[in-house]
């Protein structure tokens, strides 16, 4: 190309750069065990030239596509090949969520009613003929296992327990918990905020908070998707306009903020992205900035594997959760090989996917029980949710490890 001539976009993601290397296809976990799947570059670029001429060269086979982002990732072109892909489904596609869809997608609903009766639901999940039914009449494959819900909602917790006192620290910062924390997994919650009060932060939660999103753009609830996803940014500019930084303790939540909103939903980010961030970024760039210090147990013994997940491998995020993870004096940190676990959310329940998921997953699975670490360490609940029934290995978020690791007294006096 002629110096100083740059093409043209005729489409929204950047098509028109891509080489027709296919880098994205050879990286791609899908196309790695799945004939039927086009792959990335045919379903992303190529097809989508077709596609803006008319809409008749949609293809349903698009619903394998994991959304994992790796496609993007390996892309020296900088292409957004899963965003046209996934773009592509919410505008042309005429599948229509069945029942099993919409329960996935709505996580709020299916949290709120299930910690009602959380003892119940756990055990009742768990039975063969409960999840017999699943397999034939809902389309929930037999062999998934469900995460547990919690009895109380994180919160719940945090009103009674924490809310009270965050106003008593000089620095503020507001949490968005998630689905996860909320209904399956307070201890993430409380342990962030363990953290965040040792040096010296309150912790506050969103004047409103909703699901990301995210399981609802991939059931093909892209409208719901985008009501909620607006909810969210009001209550982060709200957030922001007190001076307080967003939170997360999950990668796809905070990638679907960041990214997924703007190009997917069409929601207005660009005022607060840089207000939304992980955690463990957050608090690295205090420690290395030398705004706060960590002390830690010196009985604290561990030997963890870390796990890349896909989105934290997007966002680049990855170093600040592995240098966190290194700062504690009896750690033992091992990377594992950057590879797709397979589930993708609600991906893997589905029965048509099951088998898809496992075989992306398996070299994952083989690896981890061959270290044989103490725990697993990732940053995305579903990760954890996929290595835990595949291998049998318990999985912390870094956070959770944090915690775990940290003397908090000797911490608050060094942060006085």
């Amino acid at each position: 190309m002629a110096e100083g001539i740059q093409l043209k976009n005729i489409s929204g993601n950047n098509l028109e750069q891509c080489l027709k290397c296919s880098i994205c296809t050879a990286y791609c976990p899908v196309s790695a065990v799945e004939p039927k799947y086009p792959g990335p570059k045919q379903s992303g670029p190529d097809q989508e030239r077709y596609r803006l001429k008319d809409s008749k060269f949609f293809d349903e086979a698009l619903k394998m596509c994991l959304n994992c982002k790796r496609c993007e990732v390996a892309c020296p072109s900088g292409v957004r090949i899963a965003d046209i892909i996934q773009a592509s489904r919410i505008t042309y596609s005429t599948h229509r969520p069945i029942p099993r869809d919409i329960m996935l997608a709505n996580t709020d609903f299916v949290g709120t009613m299930a910690n009602m009766v959380a003892p119940i639901v756990n055990a009742t999940l768990g039975l063969k003929p409960v999840k017999a039914v699943l397999h034939g009449v809902m389309g929930i494959d037999k062999h998934r296992t469900f995460p547990a819900y919690s009895s109380q909602k994180f919160e719940t917790w945090y009103k009674r327990m924490a809310a009270k006192k965050q106003d008593s620290y000089s620095k503020h910062v507001s949490y968005f918990h998630g689905c996860y924390v909320n209904y399956n997994f307070p201890q993430l919650g409380k342990d962030l905020v363990k953290i965040m009060n040792a040096v010296g932060y309150g912790v506050h939660l969103l004047e409103k908070e909703k699901c990301c999103g995210v399981a609802l753009i991939a059931n093909g609830l892209s409208g719901q998707a985008r009501r909620q996803g607006k909810v969210n940014i009001r209550s982060i500019r709200k957030a922001a306009e007190q001076n307080r930084i967003v939170l997360t303790t999950s990668s796809t939540c905070t990638f679907t903020m960041r990214d997924e909103y703007e190009h997917l939903l069409d929601i207005k980010t660009d005022d607060v992205r840089e207000n939304i961030t992980l955690a463990t970024r957050f608090l690295y760039r205090l420690i290395e900035k030398g705004d706060i210090k960590l002390a830690f147990r010196k009985d604290f013994k561990m030997r963890t594997a870390y796990h890349s997940a896909c989105h934290m491998e997007k966002m680049g995020w990855i170093i600040y959760s592995t240098e966190l993870l290194k700062m504690i004096p009896g750690l033992e940190l091992i990377m594992l090989d950057s590879q797709c676990c397979g589930i993708a959310g609600t991906y893997g329940f589905k029965k048509e996917n099951y088998q898809r998921s496992q075989e992306i997953g398996s070299g994952l699975f083989k690896q981890i029980r061959e270290l044989n670490p103490d725990c697993v360490s990732t940053d995305c609940e579903t990760c954890k949710w996929q290595i835990e029934m595949s291998t049998g290995y318990e999985v912390k978020n870094p956070i959770s490890i944090l915690a775990d690791a940290l003397d908090v007294e000797e911490t608050i006096k060094l942060n006085q």
